[in-house]
């Protein structure tokens, strides 16, 4: 089993910066990817950025050259440094951890952008 620990969640003005952190424990062996996803009021989830075992990127259109995601496998986390935020980043925003076919969500936080 894996257990996903999210935290930096909040409000932030337009144009502001956020770092969203998610820590991984219990059966961490062999991840596939880590990384993000987030789900707007009224929207379906969707991908925000995810990192592969092989070092591979992946980084959605709306957030690319705005957001970063990184990587420290020694703590099995992901960081999303979220700067020059719109009101469109706001929503949910959730760790995923693909592991040996199967997926795990974390609990979820909240990101508001508004002044």
């Amino acid at each position: 089993q894996v257990h996903l620990v999210e935290s930096g969640g909040g409000l932030v003005q337009p144009g502001g910066s956020l770092r969203l952190s998610c820590a991984a424990s219990g059966s961490t062996g062999s991840i596939v990817s880590m990384g993000w996803y987030r789900q707007a009021p009224g929207k379906q989830r969707e991908v925000v950025a995810v990192i592969y075992n092989n070092g591979m990127l992946v980084t959605s259109n709306p957030v690319k050259g705005r957001f970063t995601l990184s990587r420290d496998d020694a703590k099995n986390a992901v960081y999303l440094q979220m700067n020059n935020t719109k009101s469109d980043d706001t929503g949910v925003y959730f760790c995923n951890l693909v592991r040996d076919g199967r997926t795990y969500w974390g609990q979820g936080t909240q990101v508001t952008v508004a002044s």
